[in-house]
């Protein structure tokens, strides 16, 4: 397998955790009862999905030409990393705000791992990733304030002395 290089990595980070999003995005469904926030969640998922397919399409770029397999590899274990997290974190008792708890760090360390990506791409000016960072950014900032602010309504609607 090809020896990755530090952008390839982050590239293949970004790629596991959108992949992972969507997983992430069902299972906090599942813990909720309002449809809206039903709806955001499906609207979350949907842009992790297109997030993960225009990484997919970026890795055609001719800068990571012999690099593609172990960079999908890699986002396979990143995945797989996530998605053990999540499930540790989100035992047999979990309710929405735990979701939501949940997918405020995942959300947070999604956007990070763009930033990153994106601080790495200055140097290298690969124009897929420059484009895949524009597009993913702002996506990532909404998601990190909605997860947020969904949190917090929840937690806001919760009686404080009730017993955990």
């Amino acid at each position: 397998m090809a020896q990755l290089r530090n952008l390839d990595e982050k590239l293949a980070e970004v790629l596991g955790l959108a992949q992972a999003a969507k997983g992430a995005t069902e299972k906090v469904e599942k813990l909720v009862e309002d449809d809206d926030t039903r709806r955001v969640l499906a609207e979350m998922r949907e842009e992790a999905a297109e997030t993960a397919r225009r990484c997919e399409a970026a890795l055609d770029d001719g800068a990571f030409d012999g690099r593609k397999t172990a960079i999908v590899e890699q986002a396979r274990e990143t995945r797989q990393e996530a998605t053990e997290m999540m499930d540790t974190y989100l035992g047999q008792d979990a309710e929405g705000l735990d979701g939501f708890e949940f997918l405020i760090m995942a959300e947070a360390g999604e956007l990070g791992h763009w930033e990153i990506l994106k601080t790495l791409n200055e140097q290298a000016g690969i124009g897929a990733v420059r484009e895949l960072t524009e597009f993913a950014i702002p996506v990532q900032q909404r998601h990190e304030r909605i997860t947020r602010q969904t949190a917090l309504a929840l937690a806001g609607a919760e009686d404080p002395l009730d017993e955990a």
